[in-house]
């Protein structure tokens, strides 16, 4: 049985977890019973029974068959109270409106979470608007400007990476750890991390960390359509993307502060 901090896991508890980061994972992709069994490795009575405990408290959902099942809505009052909190996502929320107004692009703030990071907070372009939010999403820290701009405070034989070949988003997404690597070196030298469509065609990103941790957690950055990268912009995006992480930097409570801080 795992050990976590000297205490035996509860395995009823961590198969329980397991099954909602699993379906949790496959987005809007239901899954069968068998599919949740032969994952989880556990028998399909005993899945079974764990699925019809999470749809009776809300935690999961199935379709009126009652052969697909998907995550739940209490997921999503789960997430909100995290959301709202967390003193860092409070503080960051208006200077991410004074980022969006000064610049009309679109603005996030997103966490390191193991290798991906994950979107807390974002503030659309009205001119480049996607159909869904992406608050609460992951993507491959290797793939975008918020990452990189994170494994760039961390020390190259500590990077969160997975072994072997990394997985393409698009065609220039890094494929192995040399390239990545040094990719950082360059992040390092500027103080910023650049995304070229690395994470998703027609995209360039500038993904600042913010310093409140050693090495930090949290990360803003800027997306832009390269159509409307003009001779310029790039410097005026870096410019008003500095400013706005100081003001983060000196408001967000820092680790050993007076706000709860949660590990």
């Amino acid at each position: 049985m795992t050990e976590t901090g000297g205490v035996r896991e509860v395995k009823s508890a961590g198969r329980t977890v397991q099954l909602l980061e699993v379906l949790a994972a496959r987005g809007d992709q239901p899954a069968r019973l068998r599919e949740l069994a032969e994952e989880l490795e556990v028998p399909r009575s005993s899945m079974y029974a764990l699925l019809q405990t999470l749809i009776d408290r809300g935690w999961v959902r199935t379709d009126v068959t009652g052969s697909l099942y998907g995550i739940g809505i209490r997921a999503l009052l789960t997430g909100t109270s995290y959301l709202d909190s967390d003193p860092r996502v409070r503080a960051a929320r208006p200077y991410l409106d004074e980022a969006s107004d000064a610049l009309g692009e679109t603005i996030h703030l997103a966490r390191l979470d193991g290798g991906d990071v994950v979107y807390l907070a974002t503030r659309e372009s009205h001119e480049y608007l996607r159909p869904f939010s992406r608050v609460g999403r992951r993507l491959p820290s290797y793939a975008g400007a918020l990452g990189k701009a994170l494994l760039a405070e961390r020390l190259d034989s500590e990077l969160p990476l997975p072994d072997g070949p990394l997985e393409p988003l698009t065609p220039r997404t890094h494929r192995d750890r040399a390239s990545l690597v040094a990719d950082l070196v360059r992040t390092r030298e500027r103080g910023y991390a650049v995304d070229r469509e690395e994470g998703v065609t027609g995209i360039v990103g500038f993904g600042f960390a913010l310093r409140y941790d050693a090495p930090a957690v949290d990360a803003i950055s800027c997306s832009v359509p390269t159509a409307r990268l003009r001779e310029g912009r790039e410097e005026r995006i870096v410019a008003v993307m500095r400013e706005i992480r100081a003001k983060i930097e000196a408001v967000a409570p820092r680790a050993g502060g007076s706000a709860t801080q949660w590990r």
